[in-house]
């Protein structure tokens, strides 16, 4: 991977280029304890995106991957990590760019819709619909199971999946801990009703930690939703329906 220095902060990223021709820019914003080869490139996304004409940017979300990681919670608000994103457009000389963000990296996605809209071609938020206004989806207990020596019960079954996930991935724990603590924040209406760049919901209809797509694109101006039929958070982000759905709402923006 490439990396360059966002505000003090090293950030890893790919940038393919599409196989035939220039290619409009889309950067990819993967999820939580995740990052950009398992969110992006071993679900196939790369591969479709860059297939179908586009220039596939994805980064490490500071603390995740190979970017560097961070332990003050403080440092991993969603404001730190869509500069970063924003940061990353400039450091490749992009002016704008169709941003698309799972999960975590949906709620990035929304706050660089609304803060830097000059930048954005239009925003796809995937995994995350009305929880991106209320603050729910996720239990309590994450942190502290990221934390907890290794054989420690997880005081739930979600901060348990998390903690497995997190060590397949062979995450940081601590860092990711701090994020889960810093990360969090919600939009109001009010502020969702601001954004003026086209947008994509794309939630599974089994998916317990996003909350409704359709009723996040109902507070969006020019908003629609695409719901990935029999599919929850984790089986989702990969789904070939998503892909498809995508791909024809890129087609489709100017």
């Amino acid at each position: 991977m490439d990396s360059f220095d966002s505000d003090g902060v090293r950030i890893a990223y790919i940038d393919v280029p599409p196989t035939e021709g220039a290619g409009t820019p889309i950067l990819l914003i993967h999820g939580f304890a995740s990052n950009h080869a398992v969110n992006w490139v071993n679900t196939q996304w790369v591969r479709a995106l860059t297939q179908a004409g586009y220039r596939a940017i994805a980064l490490d979300n500071r603390g995740h991957g190979e970017s560097e990681k961070l332990y003050d919670p403080a440092a991993y608000s969603s404001e730190a990590m869509a500069g970063d994103a924003v940061r990353l457009l400039d450091h490749l000389g992009i002016a704008r760019a169709h941003v698309m963000g799972y999960s975590m990296g949906g709620r990035i996605t929304a706050h660089i819709a609304l803060d830097h809209a000059d930048r954005v071609r239009s925003a796809l938020i995937g995994g995350l619909g009305m929880h991106l206004v209320e603050g729910k989806g996720l239990p309590s207990g994450i942190s502290e199971a990221l934390e907890a020596p290794p054989g420690t019960p997880a005081p739930n079954p979600t901060a348990a999946a998390f903690r497995t996930f997190a060590e397949q991935t062979r995450s940081d724990l601590r860092a990711l801990a701090a994020c889960m603590r810093g990360s969090r924040q919600t939009l109001s209406r009010a502020e969702l009703a601001q954004i003026e760049v086209p947008v994509l919901v794309s939630v599974g209809t089994l998916d317990t930690v996003a909350g409704s797509g359709p009723a996040l694109a109902a507070l969006i101006p020019d908003a629609r939703a695409l719901e990935i039929v029999g599919k929850d958070h984790s089986t989702a982000v990969g789904a070939k329906p998503h892909r498809d759905g995508v791909l024809a709402f890129l087609a489709a923006q100017p």
